[in-house]
């Protein structure tokens, strides 16, 4: 398996860790901690060294009740990172974003992947990714980010995130973007309560056979505080066994704030899984 790029592919012959880096004074985790561009640099070269394979940038918290960013600051804050990296790093770049103005802003500057939470639904979203080139990431949110822990509601939703995420691959479809170019993301935590977040994780089948490869974003996300009654800093433990059962069922992606610890995670489950396939007849 393997995803196309703006100017490359991605090959997902072994899952791939994203590491997250959030140029942001508000995300739930590590808001306020890369304030300037230096430091933003400095943890982007360390994640790759330890052994990130996407860097994704972001310039606007999605965390509940956050508040909204200014596209003029949001592209402030992301291009000089995405400008700096692409003249140094071979790792591809991800911008973690809603807005088209920042996704065209930050592919121009280098990024090579759009990973938005709202799955290319802003006017304006779709034309941006054909027209770049870049591969998309389309997630699964019931609401929006400031509302959508309020009262989230489903029937079936396993069933209602596939059939969601179906219609937006339909949708990037027929804009005229390639079925190589996406990944989808079930969007773990965001507009979903514990028992949902535990639903879709529990058998990533329906959504594997969709067809594209699977991004799971677990890292330190409120339902370890739920389940564990753990701070942020303190669901590492939580965050990894999740990563791993996902990665078993066949996660190509898999994004994190701990870099390292999460590659030593994908590298075990892989060899286990590996050697799982040798004993099939």
């Amino acid at each position: 398996m393997r995803l196309k790029l703006r100017d490359g592919v991605l090959a997902l012959d072994a899952p791939v860790v994203m590491g997250i880096l959030n140029l942001t004074p508000d995300s739930f985790s590590d808001g306020g901690r890369y304030p300037d561009l230096g430091l933003a640099l400095a943890r982007a070269r360390e994640m790759v060294a330890q052994g990130a394979g996407i860097i994704d940038v972001g310039g606007e918290s999605t965390r509940p009740g956050a508040q909204a960013v200014p596209e003029e600051e949001e592209i402030r804050r992301v291009v000089p990172l995405i400008r700096a990296l692409r003249q140094e790093c071979a790792v591809p770049i991800s911008i973690d974003t809603m807005k088209p103005a920042v996704m065209r802003a930050a592919c121009e500057a280098g990024a090579q992947l759009v990973n938005d939470v709202m799955a290319l639904r802003a006017p304006g979203a779709l034309a941006v990714v054909r027209e770049t080139g870049a591969a998309v990431c389309l997630m699964h949110m019931q609401g929006e980010p400031r509302t959508m822990q309020q009262a989230p509601q489903y029937q079936d939703v396993r069933r209602e995130v596939c059939d969601f995420l179906a219609a937006r691959v339909q949708a990037c479809r027929d804009a005229g973007i390639e079925a190589g170019r996406i990944c989808l993301d079930p969007g773990v935590g965001f507009g979903k309560l514990l028992p949902h977040n535990l639903a879709l994780l529990a058998d990533l089948q329906p959504l594997r056979a969709l067809g594209h490869p699977l991004l799971i974003g677990v890292s330190r996300k409120s339902m370890f505080g739920e389940l564990l009654g753990r701070p942020a800093e303190q669901r590492l433990a939580g965050s990894l066994a999740a990563a791993a059962v996902a990665v078993w069922q066949g996660a190509a992606i898999v994004r994190a704030h701990d870099v390292r610890e999460t590659v030593d995670t994908v590298r075990v489950v892989q060899a286990l899984a590996q050697a799982r396939a040798s004993f099939e007849p």
